[in-house]
Parts: structure tokens; sequence; C-alpha cells
């Protein structure tokens, strides 16, 4: 059996002294890197494998569907299987490229190991002097180089933010002590229930080396999902929780939004923090719980599926345990598990005029007293962005 750490991160720095640290600590134990910087260009994506003291192969693999991310998904499992079959490598560290992120490639080794792969554990490498800077990139990754294929919309704030709350381990790679206070804050309350050590931590090492231990890719996806996220909590109803001049706030309403009002409101709303994310309902699509993912002054809405209560009851049986969960925590008589559920989190938040604006983009009580029938004919601001093709 051989154990497999995935680290991550966009600090390649940070992330590379993870690695090192690992391979310092752990005997027998090699990093593979997969390098997409130049694969767009070359149609190769480079591998590398090493060990503590040094170099000890290279070698390439082409593009997949013009995409670097499947190529690295086509090459790993296999390197990783014939690691596993010459029996010397007790563990192997996979050093993820940049912009690529976690959850695909935990999942991808977790199913696809044949009995001879665990993956031990997941780790997201940070340079906290860069924590702010990268939360508040809005660029594109195609324009800071960082696109893993052609069609990679993705930004550099939303993917950083995601790798950033995936994992249930977080290494600080700046020795001791966080240079700075704000920074050590602002990632204490983004990354709620997840260990934060430094990359010098003799306690590193063991924490993704534990005899037997195993990386739970269900539960680490039931942290991210919009319906079951586990999101910061409010700094405010929190003794000793704010501090720097960070603050969380967490808006929690049962009533509606009106799609108008509240798309009206949305640059203001993106911008309003560093982070924000959660799930909320619209009154003109009462069925549809949507997700809110904002970082870098972009904001990322999705459908992502029926709320529990618009499903008949024998659909139940086949949604996952933290997701009921959830929508026991949040039942409501009348609409059952909808919600709006929206958290933010920034140095200098604004807490009042942010819950002033949230309140304002509901329905009144004359919109709201109208019912389902009624709230059908409010304006769909909404449909352009979620039915593109419509």
């Amino acid at each position: 059996m051989l154990d497999v750490v995935i680290v991550c991160g966009l600090h390649a720095d940070a992330r590379r002294a993870a690695v090192e640290r690992l391979l310092a600590a752990v005997p027998r134990s090699v990093a593979l890197h997969h390098d997409l910087a130049d694969a767009p260009a070359t149609g190769t994506v480079g591998r590398t494998v090493r060990e503590a003291r040094g170099l000890l192969e290279t070698a390439g693999t082409p593009l997949v569907n013009d995409c670097a991310c499947c190529a690295l998904r086509e090459d790993l499992v296999p390197e990783l299987d014939r690691l596993a079959a010459l029996g010397l490598v007790r563990l192997a560290v996979v050093e993820l490229w940049d912009s690529v992120e976690p959850k695909s490639m935990a999942e991808v080794i977790a199913s696809c190991g044949g009995g001879e792969l665990r993956l031990a554990g997941v780790v997201t490498a940070v340079d906290p002097a860069l924590l702010l800077p990268s939360l508040g990139n809005g660029d594109d990754l195609a324009e800071a180089g960082l696109a893993a294929a052609a069609r990679d919309r993705r930004t550099v704030a939303d993917t950083f933010a995601r790798q950033l709350e995936y994992p249930p381990l977080v290494v600080l790679a700046d020795g001791p002590e966080p240079g700075d206070a704000e920074d050590a804050a602002l990632l204490r309350q983004l990354t709620p229930g997840a260990r934060l050590l430094h990359v010098t931590d003799d306690a590193f090492p063991a924490a993704v080396t534990a005899p037997g231990a195993a990386f739970d890719v269900d539960a680490a996806a039931a942290r991210q999902h919009p319906a079951c996220a586990l999101l910061p909590q409010d700094t405010a109803e929190v003794a000793g929780a704010e501090e720097a001049g960070v603050g969380t706030l967490v808006w929690r309403q049962d009533r509606p939004f009106h799609s108008g009002r509240l798309y009206a409101a949305l640059e203001d709303l993106c911008c309003a923090a560093a982070r924000s994310r959660g799930r909320f309902w619209l009154a003109d699509r009462p069925d549809t719980l949507l997700s809110w993912d904002a970082a870098g002054g972009a904001l990322c809405v999705e459908d992502t599926g029926p709320w529990l209560a618009a499903l008949p009851d024998a659909a139940w049986d086949m949604v996952p345990p933290p997701r009921r969960a959830a929508a026991a925590l949040d039942w409501h008589p009348e609409h059952g598990d909808r919600k709006q559920h929206l958290v933010f989190t920034s140095p200098d938040l604004d807490r009042d005029n942010l819950r002033t604006l949230l309140d304002s983009c509901l329905l009144t009580d004359a919109e709201y007293a109208g019912g389902p029938p009624a709230w059908q004919h409010l304006p769909r601001a909404f449909d352009a962005l979620l039915d593109p093709v419509a």
C-alpha cells in the first residue's frame, strides 16, 4: 500500500517548502510534480519525480483534449501505481501545479487506486503575506499565465479560495509566526474547522503520515457544497473572534430575494468583502438552490439543483446524510430548507451597511404576501445569467 499526500496552492514557494519538509521528514518518500506552464505551447506536460537528495527522473505526457489537467489525471494514477508496484516508496507527495484544484485530483486518486493507493491527506500551502493579494486578484487565470486549458475561465481569486477551503489542513510557510496579524486573522476566519500548522512544525508531517490515515473525499466535498458547507461563524457573536480589524458577517433570512433588486446590488455586494459565499433563493425560482461564490470582486452564481423541500419524499433516501442534516437544521414550517445563508469575511467589513443592503433585496411585506403564484410575475433578472442558452 502506497500512501499519497496532495500538496496544492497558488503560492509556489510555500508549496515547495511544504513538499521539501515532507521529503526530509519521511524516509523513502518521493515527490511527483506535473508542470503545466509550457503545455499550451509544447503540447506536452512535464513530469518530475524527486526525493530529498535530488531529481530522480523526468518525463513528458501529451495534452489530452487540449487540457493540461486532463493530461495530469491520465498520467498521475498510472505513475502512482508504478511506484506502488515497486514497493520501494513509503510516501508519494503529489505537488499540484499552481492553479490545479485539489478536489478533482483527490477524488481521482481515491477512486482509481485499485487497492494499492491510499490518499492519506490533502494540504494547501499558503504564504500569509500573499493571502489578501491572492483573494483580491480578479484576473482570469489566462491573464496570469495560469490557465490549465484553453477553456479555463476561472479567476486567480476564486481558484485560490477553493484551494484554501477544501482541505482540513493548511500549512503556513513563513516561519514560526505569521508576519501580519491581519493575515493570520483572515486565514483563521476563512478556514473554519481546518488545522493551521507551520511548515517547520513537527506536527505537520505527522498529521498526514499517521499509520492507516485516509483522507475522506466525501466529507471534504460536503464541506464545500453550498447546501451543507462548513461556513465561518459571525465574529460579532463569538467572543474574541474578531481580531486585527478582520470580521465575518453571517446573514440568514427565510424570505426570498427579489431578483431585480438583488441583481442591481450585485456589484456592491461582491465588492463588499474579500471573500463571500453561501446559498440563497429567488422568489421567481423557489425550487432552485443557488450558490454564491465571490472573491476578487467577481461573483459566480450557479444552479446547484433543487432544495430538498422541492423533492418528493422518495428521493430523500438518495440524498447524502450531510445534506439531510443541514436541511433539518434550517427547516422552516412553510419554506422547508429554503434559506438565505451568506457569509462575508474581510478586513474593515462594514457590517451595518452590508446587512442593510442585503435586507433591501428581500421581498417587501406586500410582495411576500402575494405568495408563490404572484412571485412568478416578478422580474426574472437572473435568467440571462443562469440560463444563457435560453
